[in-house]
């Protein structure tokens, strides 16, 4: 039997899944969370074989629970689903470790297909989104301009991001004004979201 964690905050969806996922023959839904942090928690309290987390939730997203399970040293097999199946947020996603990445758009038969590939140690990609991400453009920004936009992430200051990378105040400006002119963005946030939406951060 997979035991498996749902995590999604729109509650119809989560429930939905649970339901069909529960008669397949050889899953059981152990957990379900309604955010990242609460899937986080659950995820190192009850050790599923395979979480499917949703993609776009408040506080920790798919992909950041991922990255904190990794740093935990939590092995869980995790799938990230999206309604927004950007091509970026896939490199971003394979980056952290995911081992399955699909579109909200796939029937529940095929979702769980995809735990049971994840399960046996595959890695599952939707061959859409592969295709997609294949003919991106890389990202225009340099390390260290990224650097900036994920030090500010949160909406740091400043001073904040210039002391956690030992920059001077003067050069984080620098880099904040050449990562605006290169994203086409007006503000620092609206920058580091191009970021994330294509997937450099």
């Amino acid at each position: 039997m997979i035991r498996v964690l749902i995590a999604d905050d729109e509650a119809m969806i989560r429930s939905a899944l649970v339901a069909l996922l529960n008669l397949e023959p050889d899953l059981e839904v152990i957990a379900e969370c309604a955010d990242g942090a609460q899937a986080l928690e659950t995820i190192q309290q009850v050790k599923p074989d395979v979480c499917l987390l949703d993609l776009e939730m408040p506080g920790l997203d798919g992909v950041e629970v991922v990255e904190q399970l990794h740093k935990k040293l939590v092995n869980t097999r995790c799938v990230v689903v999206t309604r927004h199946a950007r091509p970026g947020v896939l490199r971003r996603a394979l980056a952290s470790g995911v081992a399955g990445f699909l579109p909200k758009s796939r029937g529940a038969g095929e979702v769980a297909q995809v735990i049971r590939q994840v399960a046996n140690g595959a890695r599952y990609v939707d061959p859409e989104i592969a295709a997609s991400a294949l003919s991106q453009e890389p990202s225009p920004l340099t390390a260290r301009e990224l650097d900036v936009l994920r030090a500010g992430k949160k909406g740091e200051t400043t001073t904040q991001i210039s002391k956690a990378l030992l920059l001077a105040p003067g050069t984080v400006r620098n880099h904040i004004s050449t990562i605006l002119a290169k994203t086409g963005a007006r503000t620092r946030q609206q920058a580091t979201d191009i970021a994330l939406e294509n997937g450099w951060l």
